[in-house]
């Protein structure tokens, strides 16, 4: 399979109709189903079957998907690395942080390391702590930065901080007259926070396990930030990462949360590939934005 035929292919997985597929690639709807006849033609079997106007993946498809959106990945960050290369960008560090760590820990880094390196472009991403694995794995990106030290096949993580949980609450709320937060102050609040299979989720509820306490989110979220609006909407009191500067949205208090659970942060990056030098620059300098957050007063 060529590699247009393998971008063809993995759209139309991901949209399901010609439409939208030659929509996504910008090319006409014909142009699209003839690479997708020549792919089928040179592999000898069909890729997909039309259902009432859409495309449904065969049994064969299924199984070259997972495969071929990997390859496909990497093929994408190649074109990528060559325009970079084209236009002189080889000084180029390719970051990517999961939410909280990209509102705090990221730009105090940045600001160090743009003082530093001017000359150096930066790429920084957001995304899911599953996507920057992937990500890592691909080569779109060098460095990772996540809440989560785990390990994952091939990914190396270093421990460079811990992030305390603490209690969000409207700045009306009966809890934010407290100077600190406990199991026992919220038995009968909505309880807003992560899923009981993510790290601070376990971390959680084995402590309100040891506290005699029941772990049973009514709203349960993946990233601290989309706490802010249920809260703030008077939907519950959430207990998430202090890494967010919370102080900055209007109308949430936080408030330290007993039992102190902190969640690690961690460095992520790929043991297949070394890092370059203006990665290695941008690394000390998460390293050091951690060292001063974990130096900085807590709530």
């Amino acid at each position: 399979m060529r590699a247009r035929q393998l971008e063809v292919f993995c759209t139309l997985m991901r949209c399901g109709t010609v439409t939208g597929a030659a929509a996504m690639l910008n090319i006409s709807q014909p142009a699209l189903s003839q690479i997708l006849l020549h792919a089928e033609d040179q592999l000898g079997f069909k890729l997909f079957n039309r259902v009432r106007g859409r495309l449904v993946p065969t049994q064969e498809a299924e199984e070259l998907y997972s495969q071929a959106e990997h390859i496909f990945g990497e093929l994408d960050a190649l074109r990528r690395r060559t325009v970079d290369m084209r236009h002189g960008r080889t000084g180029l560090v390719r970051l990517a942080a999961s939410a909280p760590p990209s509102m705090s820990i990221v730009p105090r880094a940045l600001t160090a390391f743009r003082e530093a390196h001017p000359e150096i472009v930066v790429r920084s991403l957001i995304g899911s702590q599953t996507s920057i694995v992937e990500m890592l794995r691909n080569g779109e990106v060098s460095l990772g930065i996540a809440m989560n030290n785990l390990p994952h096949a091939g990914i190396h993580a270093e421990t460079v901080g811990r992030a305390s949980l603490v209690c969000v609450v409207s700045a009306e709320h009966r809890l934010a007259k407290l100077d600190c937060v406990r199991f026992a102050d919220i038995s009968d609040e909505t309880l807003i926070s992560y899923r009981a299979d993510t790290l601070p989720g376990r971390l959680l509820a084995a402590s309100a396990e040891a506290e005699d306490f029941s772990y049973a989110p009514a709203i349960e979220i993946d990233l601290s930030i989309t706490a802010l609006p249920y809260v703030r909407d008077g939907l519950g009191i959430a207990i998430v990462d202090n890494l967010l500067p919370w102080e900055q949205f209007n109308g949430v208090v936080t408030r330290p949360f007993e039992p102190r659970i902190e969640v690690p942060i961690a460095i992520l990056t790929s043991n297949d590939r070394p890092l370059s030098p203006s990665h290695e620059l941008m690394r000390d300098c998460l390293r050091a934005a951690c060292r001063a957050l974990n130096r900085s007063p807590g709530p």
